[in-house]
């Protein structure tokens, strides 16, 4: 079969990169280049930024129902092309077409209409003085700069899109090379929603060309990015020294502490989910498990046993519980994670190397889900994070200690916390160092809810009203009366 050429959305129009050189872009679960992505430079996002501005006037004029309206309708459509995005983002990313069906593509619509209807009911906010009145104005900023990531690509790019183009600003998004697919769909799905010509724009290419170029264009006036926490440091130094707003969503290697009273079978089949949800592969999942000593070696091979029943599998296929991991690259990230854990002292309780996926998968990227006990706290396995099916296990004793390990780490994105004593929940919650923490539960997700890290997780919070506020500039008006 040739080639998909993917090309750019720029003005409403799908048009190939200028410089005609494309990326070769593989699926992950059988190893084969499928498609081809433009590698665009400074010049396809100056033309990008070019019909940005062009649309930003009358766009931003628009009411907050007008823009609304043209979100739900795109909504609308994404919904009507549901089954092909299901499995272009499965072809893309590796992940079981099941999960994209059920978690992915279902929330790209629900982001669209959830910051839809919330610019709808925003409201501002007015301070009364004897003789005057303040009240604060909340603006667009103009030209916004979007980059998502790899690991939930549709998903992640409309969590932000949705917002931006919600307050009346217009976007140059890029997403990742890596899976750039269904952003490509979406750009013919805007085509076919009627959505306004230059309000999004959708721009490919690698992070060195396109997304360099991103970041230093004059007329760009914020950036969103969500992925490494060695690349947001990157994206750091670009833009911060530019005075622009910027929101960083980057890594986590989130603890999950299981104290002896918790609900033990809820605990144990929502552990084996958040540990190798996706493959490993989002940046919430539990990727250090502490379990209280008194239930430990009931918990090491209940899990153990548990894991090992995990299918590992062609992603088109039901009873695939975990499909191929992104790509070669990160493929041979992973294994070679799992080596280090062993020079370290680790034991590998299961997994510990590549998945056999025999059929038209046979050169696919498959890893084993992997458990390993026997690390200390502070080596580099439990320090750095794998973004893979690949998860640590380790006893305490008491809460101070628990915590203890929970926060000896550079990051802090998430947590969960496993007990029935109400009391301890909230101070265990409270004294965690992590942006979200989830009680008896994980992934439960209220899109009205701050998102966001602390430490080198990020920088500001996205979700309900944080990301209209991020998207908008507030203006104070004083009035003498």
């Amino acid at each position: 079969m040739p080639l998909i050429r993917i090309q750019n959305y720029i003005g409403g129009e799908l048009v190939d990169p200028q410089s005609n050189h494309w990326l070769p872009n593989d699926e992950p679960a059988t190893g084969n280049v499928y498609s081809e992505v433009p590698d665009s430079n400074e010049f396809d996002i100056d033309a990008a930024v070019k019909a940005a501005q062009g649309a930003f006037e009358e766009w931003s004029a628009k009411s907050a129902d007008e823009r609304a309206e043209h979100l739900f309708r795109l909504a609308d459509v994404i919904d009507d092309y549901r089954k092909e995005l299901i499995q272009l983002e499965s072809q893309d990313n590796g992940k079981p077409e099941w999960l994209a069906g059920s978690v992915d593509i279902p929330r790209c619509s629900k982001n669209i209409r959830h910051f839809a209807a919330s610019v709808v009911s925003q409201s501002s906010q007015s301070h009364a003085l004897p003789g005057a009145i303040n009240y604060t104005l909340r603006q667009p900023l103009g030209v916004v700069g979007i980059i998502s990531p790899w690991n939930l690509p549709l998903y992640l790019f409309t969590w932000k899109i949705a917002p931006a183009l919600a307050t009346g600003n217009c976007v140059v998004g890029k997403p990742s090379e890596v899976t750039p697919m269904t952003a490509y769909k979406l750009a013919q799905i805007c085509a076919e929603a009627e959505f306004p010509k230059g309000v999004l724009n959708i721009v490919h290419g690698s992070g060195a060309n396109t997304g360099n170029a991103l970041l230093n264009h004059p007329d760009v006036k914020a950036i969103s990015f969500t992925g490494g926490t060695k690349t947001g440091r990157h994206v750091a130094s670009v833009v911060s020294p530019q005075f622009k707003k910027l929101s960083l969503e980057l890594g986590g290697k989130n603890p999950n502490i299981v104290f002896a009273d918790c609900d033990y079978d809820e605990m144990l089949q929502t552990t084996l989910k958040s540990s190798f949800a996706n493959q490993g592969q989002i940046c919430l999942c539990g990727s250090r498990v502490y379990v209280q000593n008194e239930i430990y070696e009931r918990f090491k091979n209940d899990f153990v046993t548990k894991t090992r029943e995990l299918v590992v599998g062609d992603p088109r296929e039901t009873s695939s519980n975990l499909g191929a991991v992104v790509s070669r690259p990160h493929y041979e990230k992973i294994l070679g994670c799992i080596e280090l854990a062993r020079s370290e002292g680790g034991k590998v309780l299961c997994g510990g190397g590549p998945a056999e996926v025999n059929g038209r998968c046979d050169n696919g990227y498959f890893i084993q889900p992997t458990v390993i006990e026997g690390l200390a706290n502070n080596c580099q396995t439990n320090q750095q994070e794998i973004f893979g099916p690949v998860v640590t296990i380790q006893p305490f004793d008491t809460e101070d200690e628990v915590i203890g390990f929970a926060n000896d780490t550079d990051y802090g994105l998430s947590s969960t916390v496993w007990t029935q004593d109400i009391t301890r929940a909230n101070r265990v919650a409270e004294r965690i160092e992590s942006g979200v923490v989830w009680i008896n539960c994980w992934m439960i997700r209220d899109l009205r809810t701050p998102f966001g890290g602390v430490k080198q997780s990020g920088v500001g919070r996205e979700g309900g009203e944080d990301s209209l506020r991020f998207f908008t500039q507030a203006k104070n008006v004083c009035i003498k009366y």
